[in-house]
């Protein structure tokens, strides 16, 4: 039986998934190897019917320029009592390539050990994946997938921010990033809107939602002071990552629950209730802002990789060929700064769990810095007796002193 790689996708689509997969499986078929294609990520590959599919180039060569996955793609992450070798061994399987974000890679980590363990020499490499571009590349190097995404959501950004400025309304939009604020940030700088909100700016406090609400009023008023009546703050999806259960559900909204007791986030939109919050607040203040809630999420991930993340990603999943050549196992794929392609190992980004750690927005870093001291708009300790008129206790609403950056 001929050797045979493997690919599987996991986790949610990013731009560039299908230009990985169909480069992957043009220079390995060309090298003379299978190339199979694993279906719904590590759902059934332990199962006695895996849900594969062989590739070939006709296959590869009609996918690598869309969006989305033509491999189905699920978020089953397996026990460690699932991992079998059978797949593996009945298809003379080399090297399995996997395509996701940290927790796929970390899942990877785990097989590969294991399969090392039972003396089934199989060879993984893994794609780094994800719009949040939160997975610990060198600094610097983005995630393939992050610029098509971030791309896409500054068209809707500008949209939006066009809308505001014609209706002399206010929009808050929440964008999605987990933990990390990358795309948020991304998004909210390429579109010069006055206020930022990522989880990384909690630096020195603690998240609340009285918190934000507060950094949105504060750039409402200032804007104000300024003779602007309208505006967009973005907010980070990340910010409830760090928020308890209570902090959540005293929003007063009515969520569902999963099995363990936790509000379902996933089955409402965060802006509506980042917008909810300060419609509520602006009312106790007598203030007359409209603004509107407007979700940025779904839409970005299956978005048509723009040239940079078609190249960037080429250059991934040819690569990869080069690694396995070199005999390398058990790391990421990652394209350094001049270009080169280059092995990550998982073993020296992962914590004492196995778990990946992720990249947060460096909110030391000059560029991001730069940013908030000079782009966003908010209320500074020299506007308290102008805003005065708004508010009865400007000082609250002092972003700096909210984030206790002073």
């Amino acid at each position: 039986m001929n050797e045979s790689i493997a690919i599987l996708c996991a986790g949610g689509p990013a731009p560039g998934i299908n230009t990985v997969i169909g480069s992957v499986t043009k220079v390995f078929l060309n090298a003379g190897y299978n190339v199979i294609g694993i279906h719904e990520g590590f759902k059934t590959i332990f199962t006695d019917q895996p849900n594969i599919e062989k590739l070939d180039f006709i296959f590869a060569d009609s996918i690598y320029s869309r969006g989305g996955s033509a491999l189905r793609m699920s978020r089953y992450k397996p026990k460690d009592e699932e991992f079998k070798v059978d797949f593996f061994v009945k298809n003379n399987v080399k090297l399995l390539v996997t395509i996701g974000g940290d927790d796929t890679a970390s899942t990877a980590n785990r097989l590969s050990k294991f399969l090392e363990k039972n003396k089934v020499k199989v060879a993984n490499i893994h794609v780094p994946k994800t719009i949040d571009n939160d997975l610990p590349l060198p600094e610097g190097i983005p995630t393939f997938g992050y610029h098509s995404a971030k791309e896409e959501g500054v068209r809707i950004g500008t949209t939006i921010y066009e809308d505001a400025r014609t209706s002399g309304n206010w929009f808050v939009i929440s964008a999605m990033g987990r933990e990390a604020g990358h795309l948020a940030f991304g998004i909210g700088t390429a579109c010069h809107f006055p206020m930022i909100i990522i989880p990384e700016m909690f630096n020195k406090t603690k998240i609340t939602f009285d918190k934000i609400t507060r950094m949105i009023i504060s750039s409402m008023i200032k804007r104000k002071l300024m003779s602007i009546g309208y505006g967009v703050a973005i907010v980070s999806e990340g910010v409830f990552h760090f928020m308890s259960d209570e902090e959540i559900e005293g929003t007063g909204v009515n969520f569902t629950y999963d099995e363990h007791g936790h509000p379902e986030l996933g089955n409402v939109s965060k802006s509506h209730i980042f917008n909810m919050l300060v419609q509520r607040k602006l009312k106790k203040l007598n203030i007359s802002v409209k603004s509107r809630p407007n979700e940025i999420g779904y839409e970005l991930r299956c978005t048509r990789p723009i040239a940079y993340d078609l190249t960037y990603a080429t250059m991934l999943g040819t690569g990869i060929i080069k690694l396995f050549q070199e005999g390398l196992t058990g790391c990421m794929i990652v394209q350094t700064h001049n270009g080169d392609i280059a092995p990550l190992y998982l073993k020296d980004v992962e914590d004492e769990h196995g778990k990946i750690k992720p990249r947060l927005v460096n909110i030391d870093s000059g560029r991001v810095k730069l940013v908030f001291e000079n782009n966003l708009h908010y209320i500074t300790k020299n506007d308290y007796k102008a805003a005065k008129k708004y508010l009865p206790d400007p000082e609250e609403y002092d972003f700096k002193k909210i984030l206790e950056w002073q």
